[in-house]
């Protein structure tokens, strides 16, 4: 797996076609994009969120080049805090074990900064695979945010997950 930043004309096609149905893309990007996603509107998005936050997006691709997973991510100067957001994974790859070796090398790669401190994430508690996913990468509940979206008749409470860098202590 590589992972590299994302191309709006090469990654699109195939990160698009990833959810499928309108509460799966809400739980992925809790309504910021319009559902279905279309590209004019995701590069804006994307330009968005790039000169408000410092979001970079990314993606993880196969041995073939082909995209797997997508990412955005940003770190807070003030906090040393990174950020990753809308995580998702090619549905046909879940369960493979993309998702985690993506979250690893992207944390990783986070803490190559030697100023970030932690790495943290929000998922909706109505997505316990993706809990899942993330307590295997070495992710842990910070918070919980209660009612914090409503999808039709539902209503999601935000979970903040965080993993912190591990200092080497040696004796």
């Amino acid at each position: 797996m590589e992972i590299r930043t994302f191309d709006l004309n090469n990654d699109f096609d195939a990160i698009s076609t990833w959810i499928r149905d309108e509460r799966t893309h809400m739980l992925w990007c809790a309504d910021r994009i319009k559902f279905p996603m279309e590209k004019d509107a995701f590069e804006a998005f994307l330009q968005d969120i790039a000169s408000r936050n410092g979001d970079a997006p990314y993606v993880a691709a196969d041995d073939d080049g082909r995209p797997v997973g997508f990412y955005t991510y940003s770190v807070n100067g003030n906090t040393h805090e990174g950020m990753l957001k809308f995580v998702v994974v090619d549905p046909e790859k879940r369960g493979k074990g993309i998702a985690v070796e993506m979250l690893k090398r992207a944390v990783s790669a986070a803490f190559d900064d030697e100023t970030t401190e932690a790495v943290y994430l929000n998922v909706f508690s109505s997505n316990p695979r993706a809990i899942r996913c993330y307590e295997k990468t070495g992710f842990v509940l910070r918070d919980v945010t209660s009612g914090a979206f409503t999808y039709k008749d539902e209503k999601w409470d935000r979970c903040n997950m965080i993993i912190r860098r591990y200092i080497d202590r040696e004796s």
